[in-house]
């Protein structure tokens, strides 16, 4: 097993020069978004870009949603920026982040000067969560929920039991609104101590490029993580998505997304397992819009995939996993089943003599 990942790879990596005509598996965001209704909104924005950014009714708009005050929310540019305010802003002695999940939150501590420790998740035991794995002493701890890239939901109950007087627990959201009835969430509740829950519109909605997510804390923790922003943080076309994406119309058009993920998840699930007998093991149940998967000479068939149309990410860049870990985005059956071809292409070219 690796002990040095490269924590800074994200999956857009797979896409960018000359994997931009490749069918993207890689990266997590939802095909075909944003919808028209959306970019129409933040096309209709643009005509205030004079004005500097005014947060004030994305803010309420998150809050109404979750059943918090404002004074909870804080609007940030995506949930990496949030990642690096926690990074900077805590004061934290003994920061642990749950292992194998998205590899900023770890980067973002390490570039503020801390030690950070890892606790990693066995994929022995499904990559559940063992909440007496994480050192009791440990003042700031972080876990996704779903997990990426393990597509693990973990039971709230489960997550809860990490708080403790003195210690933030910090749970990424990201995914949460692909998952049906988001049950396991953890946005808007206030009898947790310590919990920062973040939140990203970009996966969903397919706004990567305009950076919008944002954190729910308690209002002392909105406020440190506030005084380390600079002024103006999230544009005026952001601010106009994250209140649109508020509304009963979006939220509506989510959750039925979800279940046509959790649908076409189980349509790709049930391709790969035809390849069991090639090696290939999954991670399961998957609950996430991807699927974690582990194969013999996996690095030669990513890049035999590349070569027949299609991007796939690495799982060797996530602490706790290793060269023979792939994480596939969910997509729609036809793109799947175009997929699952091309994988079985590559695992024959993959285990032929002199390849």
């Amino acid at each position: 097993m690796r002990t040095e990942h490269d924590l800074r790879h994200h999956g857009d990596a797979e896409v960018r020069g000359d994997g931009s005509a490749l069918v993207d598996l890689a990266v997590n965001v939802r095909a075909d978004t944003p919808p028209t209704w959306l970019r129409e909104r933040i096309a209709g924005s643009l005509g205030s870009l004079a004005a500097y950014p005014d947060g004030r009714a994305a803010r309420a708009a998150v809050a109404a949603r979750h059943g918090l005050p404002v004074e909870r929310v804080l609007l940030t540019a995506g949930a990496a920026e949030a990642f690096v305010l926690l990074a900077r802003a805590l004061k934290v002695r003994r920061p642990v982040v749950v292992h194998p999940q998205f590899t900023e939150p770890e980067a973002a501590l390490r570039d503020a000067g801390h030690t950070v420790d890892r606790v990693l998740l066995r994929e022995e035991d499904g990559f559940r969560l063992d909440p007496a794995a994480v050192p009791e002493d440990a003042d700031l701890v972080v876990i996704g929920n779903p997990t990426n890239p393990t597509s693990v939901l973990h039971p709230a109950a489960t997550i809860t039991q990490l708080a403790r007087p003195g210690r933030t627990l910090v749970v990424d959201e990201a995914f949460m609104d692909a998952v049906p009835g988001e049950r396991e969430a953890l946005a808007g509740r206030t009898d947790v101590p310590g919990l920062v829950v973040l939140r990203s519109l970009t996966k969903t909605w397919g706004l990567a490029g305009l950076r919008i997510g944002y954190v729910l804390a308690a209002p002392g923790t909105i406020a440190e993580l506030e005084r380390a922003q600079p002024l103006w943080p999230v544009s005026t076309p952001a601010l106009t998505a994250a209140e649109v994406c508020m509304g009963p119309q979006a939220l509506a058009e989510a959750a039925h997304a979800a279940h046509r993920i959790a649908a076409d998840r189980a349509h790709l699930i049930a391709g790969l397992s035809e390849f069991a007998s090639d090696g290939l093991r999954m991670a399961e149940p998957a609950e996430g819009p991807f699927v974690l998967v582990r194969l013999p000479r996996a690095t030669a068939v990513r890049g035999h995939l590349r070569d027949l149309g299609f991007a796939v990410r690495r799982g060797d860049t996530f602490p706790g996993l290793d060269e023979e870990w792939l994480r596939l985005a969910v997509r729609d059956r036809p793109t799947v089943n175009s997929f699952l071809q091309a994988l079985d292409r590559a695992l024959t070219l993959a285990s032929s003599p002199g390849r």
